[in-house]
């Protein structure tokens, strides 16, 4: 069942002519090759959205995904008093205003918000009303509803936020009673830029200093737009962990944009890097924190190279060439450490590209898997056995063995998108049609991911629309 604002979304794709994401699919094996510019980038839309609510006057946003997680963001800034005007450029991606900030409120009112399937929402979210000292009860979908907030939750009542949430404290729907009372030095058990992005959003919003301190570095998008918009944002990486601090100040900047989404381009990656190839995506972030899927294609031995590099608003971005490899690689490709945390929402498409490859893939030190839109590692698993194809489940990650190939089968999503997406590309690259169920997932982070897969030539039936 679709949420509030993934209907919202639907509604709006099909006023702006781009399809409906159909909920049930059957994908069959084709060549794809071309050039494919995807979706404006999740993690810099949503930032893009919350930063310029905090700035006093009108902020101009561009290159935004027009997806359901996005939509989320933007309706709850509105529903928290944000003016945000957004219009479907020619290429699909959203532009428009933003007139901020969030205006405090002292009638004691709670504000209920409805997140949808967007974990990012929900978790940023909290931290900059927090800060502006909102009352907002942020609820969401089913797999919304499984997904941890204690992470988050804790750090903010150590900044003297009183909150709640249900499952004994630690699952939506979260409700902020009382708002930020002072800064706060907070030791992450774990790298997560949501985790620090909601402190850091909660700390400039509310005009206090905050240090958050992590195991590892985590993307860095929060610190760079901060930057960008005038904000002193100190970052301390040495021996190997992150240490991040904001000063109070002002935010000034008229414009902020999103790049696209590499996260998106890497199901194009694989197909290029394991089917006929080669495929490009132009304009792709290229932040170091979102480059991990192209170190383990390469180190699958796949052909990936860069060209058109540029700075653009404090984040790198460039065009992305993929394509088969010349020399088969011996030895699993082993992924853990810094190098999850730069790659963790590819890897369901990359334990795809381990399987077809030679070498195989280890993933280790990837719990988070668990706690996505769906419990990634059991589902990845499911996907394979239902295509014929083996992999090892761990408790932190997977290993799956080099040398196969996707059979046809029945997959279901089980609302999580990446799911569906991979097993789009396992139906292109492998020997029989993959029929897709609760495909409409794609719709909160991809809705042209079909329009995308028939322009490189892929084969595609909507057997439920």
């Amino acid at each position: 069942m679709t949420s509030p604002v993934e209907r919202a979304a639907h509604v709006e794709a099909s006023e702006r002519g781009v399809q409906r994401v159909p909920s049930r699919v059957r994908v069959h094996p084709a060549t794809l090759r071309g050039t494919v510019e995807v979706t404006g980038d999740k993690s810099l839309s949503h930032r893009c959205l919350l930063v310029a609510a905090l700035i006093d006057g009108e902020v101009h946003v561009e290159g935004l995904a027009p997806s359901g997680d996005v939509a989320a963001t933007a309706a709850a800034l509105q529903a928290l008093g944000v003016r945000i005007e957004l219009d479907a450029r020619s290429d699909g991606r959203l532009s428009g205003t933003v007139t901020g900030p969030i205006p405090t409120d002292d009638t004691g009112a709670v504000v209920l918000v409805d997140c949808g399937n967007s974990g990012t929402t929900l978790r940023l979210l909290a931290g900059l009303a927090a800060g502006r000292d909102r009352r907002i009860t942020m609820d969401g979908d089913a797999s919304l509803r499984r997904r941890p907030v204690d992470r988050v939750l804790t750090p903010l009542r150590a900044m003297g936020v009183e909150a709640s949430a249900a499952g004994d404290g630690r699952r939506p729907p979260l409700t902020i009673h009382r708002g930020v009372r002072h800064g706060v030095e907070w030791e992450s058990p774990v790298a997560s830029a949501q985790i620090k992005s909601a402190l850091l959003l909660a700390g400039v919003a509310a005009g206090v200093e905050v240090t958050v301190r992590s195991p590892r570095p985590s993307r860095d998008h929060t610190e760079r737009m901060l930057r960008h918009a005038g904000l002193t944002v100190l970052t301390d990486e040495g021996g190997g962990s992150e240490t991040v601090s904001i000063v109070p100040g002002r935010l000034d900047v008229v414009r902020l944009s999103a790049s696209r989404d590499p996260s998106a381009a890497a199901f194009w990656h694989v197909a290029a890097a394991f089917g006929a190839g080669p495929i490009t995506t132009p304009g792709l972030c290229l932040n170091p924190g979102r480059t991990g899927a192209l170190e383990v294609l390469r180190m699958l031995g796949a052909d990936v190279r860069l060209t058109d590099e540029m700075l653009r608003d404090g984040e790198p971005l460039g065009t992305v060439h993929v394509a088969q490899g010349r020399v088969p690689r011996a030895g699993r490709v082993e992924v853990d450490g810094a190098l999850v945390v730069r790659s963790l929402d590819e890897l369901p498409v990359l334990a795809l590209a381990g399987a077809l490859s030679d070498a195989g893939l280890v993933v280790r030190e990837a719990e988070e898997l668990r706690v996505k839109e769906s419990d990634r590692i059991a589902t990845v698993g499911a996907l394979f056995s239902a295509l014929g194809m083996h992999l090892e489940q761990r408790a932190d990650g997977f290993v799956v063995p080099g040398g196969q190939q996707p059979g046809p089968g029945t997959v279901e999503a089980h609302g999580d998108h990446r799911i569906a997406m991979t097993a789009a590309i396992a139906g292109s690259l492998g020997t029989g049609p993959v029929e897709i169920g609760g495909f409409g997932a794609v719709g909160t982070s991809y809705p042209a991911f079909l329009d995308d897969l028939r322009a490189l030539g892929g084969s595609v039936e909507v057997l439920d629309g």
